[in-house]
């Protein structure tokens, strides 16, 4: 097993600590990072919100419950790793309008982390996870400066970041008075996913792949991640954004920049996120004419949503790169609720040959990415049909990358991602820049919105995004 160097001592705020997203992912995580003794060895979390779930001890429970039923996948509990993160927990109250509790409670908390390590009160750091809707965002920053609790902090904060360009240019000013660029970590958990920093292994530590990666050999690019989930409880949340802020102008963005970028030279943050930013520098905003939006037959009838909401739950949209690798090269984004399918698959499709030597068959001649926990690449070829004739048929190559490194120890996506924040480590972080460019691309949407069609839940969408794809989609096309 990996051993990553400890991190100093930390008080951890989770805002929104009794929250969906807290109980499925972020507890699970501190207790896969604690079974591991990845976590500092002095730490503490406070969960804060608006509204307290009781005494410590009740909240302590809480959590306890949510990780019995999403942290241990069927194994047995490390009972030491979990009790140790528990006694570690407590709650307190705190809102945009009045952080001074917690703002003592963390002081507290830093007092007797220094103390049980034996270091300076001003050695211990602070990570505060930031949960919480774009609409509040602006007065939780100023509540947390104005109690004093951006000082030697990393400001973890969740997508969407902003809602247009003009929001998220606003958000970033507010941040950027009262921390450093260095101290924010925009969270988009498919980039601590082990198959989307896969592709850069793929691409850059193969000879076989790196140069036919390129608009010479590679005639489109599929971007593919459908859900089979309605909005089911975060009809509100969904209200507010609609399907293109929560998925293309973040994750799907994301996977076309790993997929499209130059060579970095390094995985280290800097590298990354300049060579990101200068591709995306080069994303030609979209046209609405080639962008479909769809909702789902129910979605009205959801919690929280209006009668008469034209709120899209589904997106598919054509992109294209305008820089010498990729010209020409149309790259199919699609995503929505209450499809046929979950998965999270891309595909890069290849030109056929120019041969007159065989009548092409449909199908093959593609390289297929499934971002899968367990990660899977496809290979799809044309060889000989075995027989008397000279007939082409498919044949598939597969990699599944675990089978070939069984010591491996995979990490899930917010686990990764924490201890990147632990680590002061920005890699897989988005930066300023790369936020407010892609809310550039995506903003002639916004402002000239295509119709919403309808489409039944279980299916693939409208038809109408069928027509963006010649030669169909991979998946259900």
């Amino acid at each position: 097993m990996p051993e990553p160097q400890t991190p100093p001592p930390h008080v951890v705020v989770l805002f929104g600590a009794t929250g969906d997203l807290a109980k499925r992912k972020l507890f699970p995580a501190l207790y896969r990072l604690a079974s591991c003794d990845w976590l500092p060895e002095a730490y503490a979390v406070i969960g804060s919100g608006r509204h307290s779930p009781g005494t410590d001890d009740e909240f302590r429970t809480q959590v306890r419950e949510g990780l019995d039923e999403f942290a241990f996948d069927d194994e047995e509990p490390d009972t030491d790793a979990l009790d140790a993160l528990i006694e570690r927990v407590s709650f307190q109250t705190a809102s945009a309008d009045d952080g001074a509790d917690l703002g003592a409670a963390v002081e507290k908390a830093e007092k007797e982390l220094a103390e049980q390590a034996g270091c300076d009160v001003g050695d211990v750091r602070r990570l505060v996870y930031l949960s919480v809707p774009p609409s509040a965002m602006k007065d939780m920053i100023a509540m947390l400066d104005r109690e004093g609790l951006t000082d030697r902090a990393r400001l973890v904060v969740e997508k969407p970041f902003g809602l247009d360009l003009a929001s998220a240019e606003e958000l970033d000013a507010a941040l950027l008075d009262v921390v450093d660029e260095d101290q924010v970590f925009r969270i988009d958990h498919f980039l601590g996913k082990e198959a989307v920093q896969n592709i850069l292994a793929l691409r850059f530590a193969n000879g076989l792949f790196e140069p036919a990666w390129n608009r010479h050999s590679i005639a489109s690019v599929q971007i593919d991640v459908p859900e089979k989930l309605t909005v089911e409880g975060r009809g509100s949340f969904y209200e507010s954004t609609g399907c293109l802020r929560d998925m293309i102008s973040t994750h799907l963005c994301q996977l076309m920049g790993f997929v499209a970028m130059e060579d970095p030279g390094a995985f280290e943050a800097k590298a990354v996120r300049d060579t990101k930013s200068a591709l995306f520098a080069d994303v030609r905003p979209l046209d609405p004419a080639r962008v479909v939006l769809g909702q789902y037959d129910g979605y009205r009838d959801e919690e929280d949503v209006d009668d008469d909401s034209d709120v899209e739950t589904f997106v598919a949209a054509e992109v294209f790169i305008d820089n010498d690798r990729w010209e020409g090269v149309p790259f199919l984004l699609r995503t929505g609720k209450a499809l046929a399918e979950g998965r999270r698959t891309i595909t890069l499709r290849f030109r056929d040959p120019e041969s007159d030597m065989f009548d092409e068959p449909a199908c093959g001649n593609e390289l297929v990415l499934e971002l899968t926990d367990d990660p899977e690449i496809t290979v799809d070829l044309r060889a000989k049909r075995p027989g008397p004739s000279f007939d082409i048929t498919m044949g598939t190559m597969d990699l599944k990358i675990s089978e070939r490194s069984p010591e491996a120890f995979p990490l899930e996506a917010y686990e990764r991602l924490l201890l990147d924040v632990l680590r002061d480590d920005q890699t897989l972080f988005t930066r300023s820049d790369e936020v407010e460019r892609l809310w550039e691309v995506c903003q002639p949407v916004l402002d000239d919105r295509p119709e919403v069609h309808a489409y039944e839940k279980g299916s693939w969408g409208p038809d109408a995004a069928l027509e963006l794809v010649p030669g169909g989609w991979r998946l259900g096309g």
